[in-house]
This record gives structure tokens, sequence and C-alpha cells, in this order.
């Protein structure tokens, strides 16, 4: 018999107070100088996923982890479902960062599932909620890592890729905690994704959209991919500031100013024919070791991060970069080295389950809203291995990845209703 429901006041209370201990709980396990660090496959991480897992058996929920030493979370009568929904997101973060990025999305679906083991309630489907272990690149280049090895698309340059603190590679980080190394290196799947009906993400908006229009939530439409470079090197040749006229300089500061320049340039002309781009440099250094105010340096290097909805778009840029690069090669006499590229796919959200999010918008009350994800997510690695996948956005001030992150508790809850409706209701 189901138990009798509560006032929803009474209930909102509830979530509200939950969902503000868990949130502080999880900052207070990972402070930094400024904001948090939850390093990927760290023990910090660990830490924030025993702590999950404390709260969800207080609240007589079933827990255990996957091959990817990920946590998963149910009803107790839902654990050994043939076929589920995945809610999902990733617990780490980025180093200094904010504490809602990633971790918003697993604390909605277990106060999803809080609420219906709460009320007597079961959804229409079964429900596993996964909190994953590294989507963020900050540590080791790659991005979804988690996701990726659980899919079975870890590429072998990722797999060996550094960390950006200790230099140990990803593969030494993952058997530290336990991963089957030799699978993920083989490309073997650590999970049968054709048991997940359909994949959902809850996650703040990572830019100022939500904000200007005045909403609390949305559903998403799809997800750009990107292409990355983690250091591109520029050589040229080192001199004396004053005593190397500029027809003798080999300078690859220049070299790289004048790269990115062309590079913005063409961002405007392909933003004006109506296309979708963003580009990044958020990297960028010379050897502070060995340069100096008074000499000219030898190389510098610097991060690139190219995103668009359009995998043609990718593909344009890949080739205008290169061509550039060639031309400002040879006139202004030094070299370029892209190093490792990585890729991601753009992703688009599946159609039935974002007509799915916008019926559940208004059955709690809100206007239905759709939008682009700016940001990548792990939803995008569940899309491209076939899984139906979508998104619910959050209303979030000043961005993400910084401490800044301005998640609103009753903005998020209504982003909470929005997951809860359709699930409740899941076809």
């Amino acid at each position: 018999m189901n138990a009798q429901p509560a006032p929803f006041a009474d209930v909102r209370a509830q979530d509200h107070a939950l969902a503000a201990r868990l949130f502080d709980d999880v900052a207070r396990l990972s402070p930094d100088v400024e904001g948090v660090s939850r390093p990927a496959f760290s023990e910090i991480e660990t830490r924030t996923l025993k702590y999950l897992e404390d709260v969800a058996k207080a609240e007589g929920l079933a827990v255990w982890y996957d091959a990817g030493c990920n946590a998963l979370f149910s009803l107790p009568e839902d654990r050994d479902a043939e076929r589920f929904v995945v809610v999902g997101s990733h617990v780490d973060s980025v180093p200094f960062g904010g504490n809602f990025d990633g971790l918003a999305g697993v604390v909605a679906g277990l106060i999803c599932l809080i609420r219906a083991r709460r009320e007597g309630r079961r959804f229409a489907k079964p429900v596993h909620v996964l909190a994953m272990r590294g989507e963020e690149s900050a540590w080791f280049g790659p991005c979804y890592i988690g996701s990726k090895a659980l899919t079975g698309t870890l590429a072998k340059p990722e797999i060996e890729a550094r960390h950006k603190g200790d230099g140990r590679t990803l593969e030494a980080h993952m058997a530290d905690i336990g991963l089957p190394v030799e699978d993920i290196r083989a490309g073997k799947p650590l999970m049968d994704v054709n048991r997940i009906e359909a994949y959902l993400e809850l996650h703040i908006e990572q830019g100022p959209l939500l904000i200007g229009k005045n909403i609390p939530a949305a559903a998403v439409s799809g997800i750009r991919g990107n292409i990355r470079y983690r250091s591109i090197t520029c050589h040229g040749e080192a001199g004396h500031s004053g005593a190397v006229p500029k027809a003798y300089r080999r300078d690859p500061v220049l070299a790289m100013a004048d790269l990115l320049v062309r590079l913005d340039e063409s961002w405007t002309t392909i933003l004006n024919k109506g296309d979708d781009l963003v580009l990044t440099s958020g990297i960028v250094a010379t050897d502070p070791e060995k340069h100096a105010m008074s000499r000219i340096p030898d190389s510098v290097s610097f991060s690139l991060d190219m995103r668009s909805q359009k995998p043609e778009t990718l593909d344009d840029m890949r080739a205008l970069l290169k061509s550039e690069i060639k031309e400002i090669e040879r006139d202004r006499r030094v070299r370029f080295e892209l190093g490792e590229e990585l890729r991601v796919e753009p992703a688009l959200c599946d159609k039935g389950l974002v007509a799915g999010l916008e019926e559940a918008m208004r059955q709690v009350g809100q206007e239905p809203f759709v939008m682009p994800s700016g940001g990548g997510h792990d939803a995008a690695v569940f899309a491209a291995a076939g899984v139906p996948s979508a998104m619910v956005f959050v209303r979030n001030r000043n961005g993400s990845h910084n401490p800044q992150e301005a998640m609103e508790i009753d903005d998020f809850l209504a982003g909470v209703d929005i997951l809860s409706a359709f699930l409740a209701r899941a076809e």
C-alpha cells in the first residue's frame, strides 16, 4: 500500500533541506584554496561517492558499484531490473571549481529516488542513478573518461594521457582504484548499454541564457562536439629583446597570436553565416624557468578548444587550422607541433525524450523551453553509443568551472520536478 502523500509544502521543505545538506557536505569534503577540487580518479572523488552511498543507504536505497568504480543507486525493488532508465552525471570537478557542475545531476537523481521511497511510489520504468568518475578534462586532457570507459570508447592515446599534477598516466590512476585497465585498453564496454532504456542528465547551465530569460529550467536539444589540442607548441628562436631587429626574428609568441587572431576572424565569419562555433585557448605559457622579459622566447605552448553542433564545421575548422599554420610557419619562420588531437562528435538529444520533458514541464507548471548545450556532457557519449539521451538544464549565474557558480536550490528543485514528473510517466 502506498504511503499517504505529505502536503506539498512539507515535501518541498524536506527536499530543499536535503539538497542543501548534500551540496554543503560534499563541498566540505573537497575544499580548495578557492572553490572545490575533486580530481578525477582520486581519493577525494572516492570519498565523495562513499558519502553519497551512506546517504542513500540511510534512505533505504540500494547501492552498488559497477566495473568502472562508479556508484549506482536505485529503489531496492529495481536493483536487478533487466532494463532501466539511467539518470546520471559526474562527481569530479575542475581545479578551483564550483560545487554544482556535475554533482547537481547526481543529487537530482538521488532526490527523485528518495521522494519515491518516502512516498512508497514506483517509477513508470526502473531507474538507476549513476554517479560517475572522471568527466572533466582538466586533470588528464581527455573528457568524458568515465562514460567512455563504460561504453568501451576510451581511445589508447586517452588512456595513456598524463595527469597534469603528478605526470602519471590515466591508466595508472585507474588501476590504483581497481578499474579493469586491460578491458578498457581493449575497448571492452564495462556495462551493457543495450539494457538502458534512456539516459537522462540534469546539469547547471554553463551560460547566461536562462538567467536572461528568467526561466528556472529547460530541456536540451543537443550537445556541441569538440576538437581539442591540450598543448600546441610553437617553436621559434631565442634572442635578446633589444638586439634582434624585426626582420631577423622568429618569435613564437607573435606567431601564436597571429594564429589565434586569424581563427577569431574566421569564427566571426562562420557566425555571420548562421553556423555554430565557439573557440577557446584557455592555457597559454612560456617557460618561466628560462624565459624573461628581456628575452625573445624560443617556444610557447597553448591549448585550443573548438566546439560546434555540426561535425562539418569541426572538420572545416581543423582544415583551416592546419592551413593557417602552414602560412604562418612560412611567413614567420617558426614551427608548430599540434600534439594529440582529441575529438568528440556532436550529439542530438532524442526527440521523443525532449518532447516528454516538455510535457513534464507543463505538468509541473513550467512553460516548456528547449535550448542547445554549449558545454559537453556524458550524455553525448551515451547518445553516440546508441542510447536515447536527453538533458535538463538548471538556471545558474556566473557560468561554471569556477567558484562563483550560483545555482539557487529552488531552481534546482524546479529541474528535479521536471525529471521526477518525466520518470513517473515515461513511456
